[in-house]
């Protein structure tokens, strides 16, 4: 079988027409240029070189390989320089998956800053909810994911970026927009809900924060599921129903008037990031992994307290 030491040595001979030549310039001894040389036109039954007074001479069919022994050398020197882009983050595609609210108002930054370090990585985003981002990585189609709130997928590693409140909002024609404290029991018994989809983080950690209150998922009067926060918060500003929904993607109906948080407390939830436990990451995955979780300026509003205040 032909090898790639065999190739360049027979591209050496074949371009200076010698075989010590050729032994000199790959710092080689005469007797290994020849091997080479012997073994590929034994292995193959093709006489490459004549053999002409002290030199050597190619012959027809040595014309014709001379050729493709150039090529083939050519695109192991382009494989060799691609490693090495790959190796030095020159060059690649990297594969991102993330749920809605991280995508829009958290991770734009962060690849961003990536793209400015590593200009020659190409990164794709798909952007779906917690589930779906959790199997992308969990089947191999992203390298990682961002999601928001909890998951128990024992395959997946996770990694806390950040905390984000949810806040109850609603329509400023909101019977509960007054700005009173609303308790959990006058929350249900009060109004409807416009819900994001069964896998949505949001909807999740919204419903696993009323089970703390002792108000099971079934008790919320869901008058409509929509998928998307935008479409959730359109359809709660123009009606007399309410959402939960992270304090970076209301913040600015509220600034505006077009919504109003409740008094009413939710406990924070963590922006995580996702990788598979089995699988090799990336150099380019590695990297942006650094820069998802070092310190960066304030992405989200600052959390306080009150029924004017826009969690973090």
């Amino acid at each position: 079988m032909m090898t790639v030491e065999q190739l360049v040595v027979f591209v050496a001979v074949a371009e200076r027409e010698h075989l010590t030549r050729a032994a000199e310039a790959l710092r080689l001894t005469p007797s290994a240029v020849s091997s080479a040389l012997r073994k590929l036109e034994d292995f193959y039954q093709v006489a490459l070189f004549d053999r002409v007074g002290r030199g050597l001479v190619l012959t027809a069919e040595g014309r014709v390989f001379l050729e493709e022994a150039r090529a083939a050398l050519a695109r192991i020197r382009s494989a060799e320089q691609v490693l090495g882009e790959l190796g030095g983050l020159e060059r690649g595609q990297l594969s991102v998956y993330a749920s809605q609210t991280i995508a829009s108002y958290w991770l734009p930054e962060v690849l961003m800053r990536f793209h400015a370090r590593y200009p020659g990585i190409e990164l794709k985003l798909a952007i779906g909810n917690t589930t779906t981002v959790a199997d992308a990585v969990a089947k191999g189609e992203a390298e990682l994911g961002y999601i928001e709130g909890t998951l128990d997928n024992p395959r997946l590693k996770k990694r806390h970026l950040t905390d984000d409140a949810l806040m109850v909002v609603v329509g400023p024609g909101h019977p509960l927009a007054d700005g009173r404290t609303v308790t959990a029991a006058e929350l249900v018994a009060s109004t409807g809900f416009v819900l994001r989809e069964e896998g949505s983080g949001t909807r999740f950690e919204f419903e696993h924060a009323m089970a703390g209150f002792g108000i099971a998922a079934s008790d919320l009067d869901v008058v409509m599921v929509l998928p998307s926060n935008e479409a959730v918060l359109s359809a709660v500003r123009s009606g007399r129903a309410a959402t939960a929904v992270s304090g970076a993607v209301a913040a600015p109906w509220l600034a505006s008037g077009g919504l109003k948080r409740l008094d009413f407390d939710l406990p924070s939830r963590a922006f995580q990031l996702l990788s598979h436990k089995e699988r090799h990451l990336s150099k380019a995955a590695a990297a942006l992994v650094a820069f998802s979780i070092e310190p960066q300026p304030d992405a989200l509003p600052p959390r306080a307290s009150g029924s004017g205040a826009i969690p973090r």
